[in-house]
C-alpha cells in the first residue's frame, strides 16, 4: 500500500515534468514567429562572412571574397563587376592564364599536395563578355585548392548565380596573411552603400 501511495504521489510530479519538457522542446523546434526575419537567410549569409575587393587593380573589377569559419575563401565576381554588366553578360571562361592552366589543378590529401601558392594579383582565369576579356584575380595570398571548371562548359552560371554556383575558385590563406589583407576589403554593408546602384561599365579590350 505504501508503495502504491508513493507511485500516486510521484505521478502528478512526473506529469508536470513531462509538460515542462514538452514546452521546452516546442520552444526549440517552433520559434516565435515574431523573431523570424521577413526573408530567410541564404546559405551564403549563414555560412560565410562576405567581403568585397572593389576596383581591384582596375576600375569596375569588383570581386567578392566569402570567408568560411574554417578559413577557406571563395572567390568570385561581385554583382557590380564590369563583365557581368556587359551586353549579354559573360560568354566564356578560360582558366589557361599562360604559365598555368588552373583547370588542370589536382589537389590531393590532407596536406593539399599540388596546391598552387598564389599572390593577391595572381590571375585565376579570364572571362569574356561582349568581346572584352577581363582578368579575375586571386585577391588574397594563399593556396589554390579548387577552381570551378564547370564554368568552362557553362559560363552562364556566372550570369545566373555568380555568388553561388558561379564562383571562380577556393583559396586557403594562412591566418597571418588573411589578417594583413582583411582590412583592405569592404564589408557587405559598405559594399552595398558604395555600389547601391549597379550599372554597366565600359572597359578597354585588354584588361
Amino acid at each position: 500500500m505504501a508503495e502504491g501511495q508513493e507511485t500516486l504521489e510521484k505521478s502528478p510530479l512526473s506529469s508536470l515534468e513531462k509538460s515542462v519538457e514538452d514546452e521546452e522542446r516546442r520552444a526549440l523546434l517552433i520559434p516565435d514567429f515574431s523573431d523570424l526575419p521577413s526573408i530567410p537567410r541564404s546559405a551564403v549569409e549563414s555560412n560565410f562572412v562576405r567581403y568585397y575587393a572593389v576596383d581591384f587593380l582596375k576600375p569596375a573589377h569588383d570581386q567578392y571574397i566569402y570567408r568560411h569559419a574554417n578559413g577557406l575563401c571563395v572567390i568570385g565576381l561581385a554583382p557590380s563587376h564590369a563583365a557581368l554588366n556587359e551586353v549579354g553578360g559573360v560568354q566564356s571562361v578560360d582558366f589557361n592564364v599562360g604559365k598555368s592552366n588552373r583547370s588542370e589543378l589536382k589537389v590531393t590529401g590532407k596536406r593539399k599536395r599540388n596546391a598552387q601558392h598564389l599572390q593577391p594579383d595572381s590571375a585565376l582565369c579570364y572571362v569574356c563578355a561582349d568581346g572584352t576579356y577581363y582578368t579575375v584575380r586571386c585577391c588574397v595570398k594563399g593556396s589554390l585548392l579548387e577552381v570551378n571548371d564547370r564554368l568552362i562548359k557553362n559560363p552562364e552560371l556566372l550570369n545566373l548565380a555568380a555568388d553561388r554556383e558561379g564562383y571562380i575558385a577556393i583559396i586557403m590563406p594562412k591566418p597571418t596573411d588573411w589578417l594583413k589583407v582583411k582590412d583592405s576589403f569592404l564589408s557587405y554593408e559598405d559594399y552595398t552603400k558604395l555600389r547601391h546602384q549597379v550599372s554597366g561599365s565600359s572597359a578597354s579590350n585588354v584588361c
